[in-house]
């Protein structure tokens, strides 16, 4: 089982950024915790702040992998093109937000990419990438 985790801007200030949201765990700390706890699973980790390089990602993996977890950070609220890439792709993506996005700004309240996701998962911390991967198997 190949399983890729992208995650999008200022998520790689995760344990610096307002960590009463964020937590102030790395994603990188979380992610040897994630691949001990899955030993069988092939977890693929990639994180960029343009939009551009997430869409190269979601299309390089999306037809080889069994599942994608996908934090877009802000770009879930505006990003058309990344929903039209996870449409375009046949690995199934499952959304991920750290914090619960309908307890957030307004703005936050509304996701372009959902509809070309399997689901989501927000609001539950990092454990929503365990959640992901546990869906995958």
């Amino acid at each position: 089982m190949k399983i890729q985790i992208i995650n999008g801007p200022n998520l790689n200030l995760l344990g610096k950024r307002e960590p009463e949201v964020y937590g102030s765990r790395s994603f990188e700390e979380y992610l040897e915790e994630l691949k001990s706890q899955f030993p069988s699973v092939e977890i693929h980790y990639f994180q960029s702040n343009v939009e551009g390089e997430l869409i190269n990602k979601i299309q390089e993996v999306g037809f080889d992998f069994d599942g994608i977890l996908l934090n877009a950070g802000g770009y879930t609220h505006t990003s058309v093109a990344i929903s039209d890439a996870i449409a375009a792709v046949n690995t199934p993506v499952l959304e991920i937000h750290i914090s619960n996005i309908y307890k957030r700004e307004e703005f936050r309240h509304k996701s372009i990419i959902s509809k070309s996701c399997v689901g989501m998962i927000s609001g539950l911390g990092l454990k929503g990438y365990e959640l992901g991967i546990r869906y995958f198997l």
